[in-house]
């Protein structure tokens, strides 16, 4: 079985500092595992690697795709199959790093998703039929055709009830069918911890984080994706920081409202990623306020010890 070290956490909570410093000490490669990132021109509000660090160490799935296309937790994880496949064959150590959750599981445990793509005229059909007869009419749809996914995903969980139907009606199998395929026991020997700080730590991170941002040209960034022709509606710009800025740009809302609303949404955000890893199996957590990134990372190599 193939190793694998994960980093994971909350935004802001520094996992990159630390992901290149392990790199550094244990001759490893990073894999990106971050949703916006994955883009090509969302540099400044996804926190991309700077080309200084990604000189300094091999990165991969960074800038993979352009702002127009739809990028999959399935996408992801085909993706970072072969990434670390790669890495392992020029012996070392791929470390797997990132907030999105759905794609960390997707590739420590296999998950197995369904073979069906993205039907954008079904989708808009469906959404339609929501528009006109209420959620409850797609979820009563769903319960008879899929009823294990239905009795799991409430009627307004809108997004999931329609890919679920979306799956159904492509192959006629029930999207349910993947967790039954889905292996019980991680695909790789993974040593998974994750990064946290105390809540009043993190948030001040994440506020200096966003300042940060736009001092260094956040809002130029989207006024050249939307004049190279990005649609705002795109999956790529509704992302957090990307959705509020544009909604300054067109007039929706003022600056000062739009960096308020980035940094609540934030703080929500973060709020959710650590829900969502406290629900993860096999995952080692460690509170890294006031360490230095050397001390984080000895306290994982510590760990490590052994074993990698």
């Amino acid at each position: 079985m193939q190793k694998l070290i994960v980093i994971a956490g909350p935004t802001a909570v520094g996992k990159s500092a630390v992901a290149l410093e392990l790199a550094k000490q244990r001759q490893g490669e990073i894999v990106s595992a971050d949703s916006v990132q994955v883009y090509r021109g969302l540099d400044i509000g996804s926190a991309k690697p700077s080309a200084a660090e990604r000189a300094l160490i091999p990165h991969h799935l960074l800038d993979i795709r352009d702002p127009q296309d739809t990028y999959t937790a399935a996408d992801f994880q085909a993706d970072a199959r072969t990434a670390i496949k790669q890495i392992h064959q020029r012996g070392k150590i791929p470390i797997l790093v990132g907030g999105t959750g759905l794609y960390l599981r997707a590739v420590v445990w296999g998950f197995a998703f369904s073979e069906s793509g993205i039907n954008p005229e079904l989708r808009n059909k469906l959404r339609k039929l929501a528009e006109m007869e209420g959620p409850e009419y797609l979820h009563r749809q769903l319960k008879a055709v899929d009823p294990e996914s239905a009795h799991k995903l409430h009627p307004n969980d809108l997004r999931r009830v329609i890919r679920a139907l979306e799956v159904y009606a492509q192959n006629r199998r029930p999207i349910s069918e993947q967790v039954q395929k889905t292996p019980t026991q991680p695909v790789y020997d993974a040593a998974q911890f994750v990064l946290t700080r105390s809540r009043e730590s993190l948030y001040r991170r994440i506020e200096a984080r966003v300042d940060a941002m736009l001092e260094a040209g956040l809002i130029r960034e989207v006024q050249t994706l939307l004049a190279k022709g990005v649609p705002p509606e795109t999956k790529a710009m509704q992302s957090l920081g990307y959705k509020q800025i544009v909604a300054y740009l067109t007039g929706r809302l003022t600056l000062p409202e739009a960096v308020e609303q980035i940094k609540r949404e934030t703080r929500r955000f973060a709020k959710r990623q650590l829900t969502w890893f406290r629900k993860e199996k096999e995952m080692q957590w460690l509170n890294i306020d006031g360490m230095t990134v050397k001390q984080v990372v000895e306290k994982i190599s510590t760990a490590l010890a052994g074993n990698y």
